[in-house]
């Protein structure tokens, strides 16, 4: 396995632990790997074995797939209000277009 994917992968591992408010020796705890083995993980100096990840994306309740989709970059609620925030002020003049799309989404 490419350097480029454990270490994204560690990417991953290590957000979605973080979204679920675990500490890596929790985690490592629940997987059963010593916390060495987690750290190594989320560096992606070391993978993990298929039982392993059946056990990971159980414990932070996510599927392969959103573990595996290293062009998925979730941002936080809190960042993402700020980002949109922004843009609205940025852009005034978009906000009726805006609306009209939320609008349209959300009903």
């Amino acid at each position: 396995m490419s350097d480029e994917i454990k270490k994204q992968f560690g990417k991953r591992v290590k957000y979605f632990r973080e979204q679920k408010g675990l500490t890596q020796e929790a985690l490592a705890e629940i997987l059963d790997v010593n916390i060495n083995s987690m750290s190594y993980i989320e560096r992606g100096i070391n993978f993990i074995k298929s039982d392993t990840l059946d056990k990971l994306c159980h414990a932070l309740d996510i599927t392969p797939k959103q573990l595996f989709d290293f062009d998925y970059n979730p941002m936080p609620a809190k960042d993402l209000k700020q980002t949109l925030y922004k843009m609205l002020d940025e852009n005034p003049d978009k906000l009726t277009d805006i609306y009209k799309i939320l609008n349209g989404f959300l009903s």
